[in-house]
């Protein structure tokens, strides 16, 4: 009886094994990757009223994070700014610019700017910015450096493992409290400063509960 198949064949059927073998991990590999950065809308400036630069105001201004996040450091919403604390300057500068109509239009209408949420967490997840900070949490571990940004945008995937591999280690994002609101700062390595060594050293003077504490599913889903 004549050969149906090609030998050929033979080595095509083992490469098309090999692919597929290859090619799911490869795949799930890719989808994991997309839900962690495109999915989860990282990287990714989303459209606002107005281009708002946190780079030109924090970075280049020296604007302290509290002038417009008045309740961070009070409560657990960081709070936007009213109009009304942006017409402070811009009542000023760039008054005519085309680019603040929206405030312009705000002040004089008396409606708040509806800006979108950069960093939005799920309903069931309490989240409070002020323990954080006063346990010397910088904004930088959360945001990013948001100082060197022209326009904002989320940095971290802020899923339920990203907050507990925090909660499990602390030390690793621990600084002295005074410095919370410098974007810039880190350990003076002159000194031989490390990250890790100055945190350890800073859950007992911040009164940081331990990792099984702030690992306890109550801290967050009440």
């Amino acid at each position: 009886m004549a050969q149906i198949f090609h030998p050929s064949t033979n080595v095509l059927s083992k490469l098309s094994i090999v692919a597929v073998a290859l090619g799911v991990p490869a795949l799930g590999t890719g989808a994991y990757l997309f839900s962690q950065t495109y999915g989860a809308e990282m990287y990714i400036p989303k459209p606002q009223p107005i281009p708002f630069s946190h780079r030109h105001h924090v970075g280049d201004d020296g604007i302290d994070c509290r002038f417009c996040h008045s309740s961070v450091d009070k409560g657990p919403f960081a709070g936007m700014p009213s109009t009304h604390t942006c017409m402070t300057c811009h009542s000023q500068i760039w008054s005519d610019s085309p680019e603040l109509e929206a405030l312009r239009s705000s002040f004089r209408s008396g409606k708040p700017i509806q800006w979108a949420r950069v960093h939005d967490l799920p309903d069931f997840v309490y989240f409070d910015h002020s323990i954080h900070v006063k346990k010397g949490v910088s904004c930088v571990s959360c945001h990013g450096r948001v100082d060197e940004r022209p326009l904002a945008m989320k940095e971290q995937d802020l899923t339920m493992g990203w907050c507990i591999r925090c909660h499990r280690h602390p030390e690793k994002n621990i600084r002295p409290k005074e410095y919370v609101f410098n974007l810039a700062w880190k350990p003076n390595e002159e000194k031989g400063e490390t990250q890790n060594e100055l945190g350890e050293k800073l859950l007992e003077t911040n009164k940081i509960m331990n990792a099984s504490q702030l690992t306890n599913c109550s801290i967050c889903h009440r």
